[in-house]
């Protein structure tokens, strides 16, 4: 059975749980519906997690906070604030298997969409390190 997720968007419809499989995380765009201004961001579908077993710590992977996410930049949050979450459509742009993927694909989108010369993104800056794997 596919549920969907409140609030993504991936290829024109609602995101759904079979879209994420297999996948580490994905570039995503928000745009502000009241005066079209968006944001090129990034998010790992997992954290870094630990748990105790038998006296000894494991490392294991837990689900991060994506389905909330609104993005990093404070002046974006200002708005959702001040707007409402409602005014704003979350798309994911790209889904990537490994974090290089995840580096290299957010700064492509970015640097493709002039977003740090264009007043019409809330990008304020774009930091990527990014080696082959």
């Amino acid at each position: 059975m596919t549920s969907e997720i409140n609030g993504w968007e991936y290829q024109g419809r609602q995101l759904t749980d079979e879209d994420t499989a297999g996948f580490f995380g994905f570039v995503y765009l928000i745009t502000n519906l009241t005066n079209n201004r968006k944001y090129i961001g990034r998010k790992c579908l997992t954290k870094a997690g630990r748990k105790t077993v038998k006296g000894k710590v494991k490392k294991l992977r837990l689900e991060s906070d994506w389905k909330d996410y609104f993005g990093s930049s404070d002046e974006l949050k200002k708005d959702i604030e001040l707007l409402g979450a409602d005014k704003f459509k979350r798309e994911i742009l790209r889904f990537v298997k490994t974090a290089t993927e995840l580096n290299y694909y957010e700064a492509k989108y970015q640097f493709d969409a002039n977003a740090l010369v264009s007043e019409e993104y809330y990008n304020a800056w774009i930091m990527v390190r990014v080696r082959k794997t």
